[in-house]
Formats: structure tokens, C-alpha cells, sequence
């Protein structure tokens, strides 16, 4: 979910953060890199500046290591797509607060703190703030915050009249079953 890599600060820099960072490095509050928040190809072009030696990336990661940013954003997105896609059609409006609740705290809670930090940030701004009065509503908004993460990434946005079918019922031409 990050824009890109912070820039380091004078008092952020430390011994053990080399002085120019590869691209995709991003540091952590405590002016160090940000293991979560930065995703593994950029690790390993880190290690092989800092060491000088040639460090291979692996086609995969280890099922056993802890996600990089792409890892933990792809996983954080089929989490939140799917839960629009089964929220009730007319909630009642005790669990439009408690999913308000949830959206909060989850942009709070999120692993990687400059993502969260964005998303926050995105959510105040004019027309952001989480809708939740129907599950088409709630899908709709949840496409959008995902398209202004991937307009951020420099990816492609995705239509966001196909929400339900993506995440909810399945594409027209049958193929998930």
C-alpha cells in the first residue's frame, strides 16, 4: 500500500541505515527500514549494497518468512474486498458503526505504518470517509480506497461497477464455477 519510499531525515540516520537507500526501502518511525512496509526485492538490493556481495532473490518467498509489503497488501485487500461482498444488504445501524469501528481501527492497526498513515489520511479527506449503509455502497467505497492506493502505486484502477462480480458473485462468463 505505500506511495513510495520516506525520505530519511538527518536525525532518522543511523550506522546501520546505509546513506542512500534502494528504491522500495522504506524506513519505520525509528529512522530504521521498515520490514513491513518494504517489500523483498528491495531487502535484498539493501543487503547486497550494505555487504557488497551478490544476494539472489528468490523466485518465492518462503511460506515461513514474515510478508513483505506486496505479501501483506494483497492479503489486507481480499480480507476487505470480502467482507463487502457478504456485509448485509440493509444493515442495521448498529453494525454500520461497528464497521466504521472496524475500518478505524483497522487503519490503525495495519502492519505497515506509512500505509496506515496514507489511509488515514485518505479517509478524512472530502468523500473518503467509510460508507456503509448497504452492502453496494460499502463494496463501491472499498473499490475506490483500493483504486486510490493503486493510483498511488502506478497501477491500473479497476472498474468499479465490476466490484460485486469480482468479489462477490463471480464473473459473468462463469469461469469461478
Amino acid at each position: 500500500m505505500p506511495p513510495g519510499p520516506v525520505e530519511q531525515t538527518e536525525d532518522a540516520k543511523t550506522e546501520a541505515v546505509p546513506q542512500k537507500l534502494p528504491k522500495g526501502v522504506v524506513l519505520g518511525p525509528d529512522g530504521k527500514p521498515c520490514r513491513t512496509c518494504t517489500d523483498v526485492s528491495s531487502w535484498f538490493a539493501m543487503a547486497k549494497k550494505e555487504t557488497g556481495k551478490s544476494t539472489s532473490i528468490p523466485a518465492t518467498i518462503p511460506s515461513d518468512c514474515p510478508p513483505d509489503v506486496q505479501a501483506l497488501g494483497r492479503s489486507s485487500w481480499t480480507l476487505l474486498h470480502s467482507i463487502t461482498a457478504t456485509y448485509p444488504e440493509k444493515p442495521d445501524g448498529q453494525l454500520q458503526t461497528e464497521t466504521r469501528s472496524f475500518i478505524s481501527a483497522f487503519s490503525k492497526l495495519y502492519p505497515c505504518w506509512h500505509c496506515a498513515s496514507d489511509f488515514q489520511q485518505w479517509m478524512k479527506e472530502d468523500g473518503n470517509a467509510p460508507r456503509v449503509s448497504s452492502r453496494q455502497e460499502f463494496g463501491r467505497w472499498m473499490c475506490e480506497a483500493h483504486n486510490a492506493v493503486n493510483v498511488k502505486l502506478g497501477k491500473q484502477e479497476f472498474d468499479c461497477n465490476k466490484w460485486e462480480e469480482r468479489w462477490r458473485t463471480g464473473w459473468k462468463d462463469g469461469r469461478c464455477g
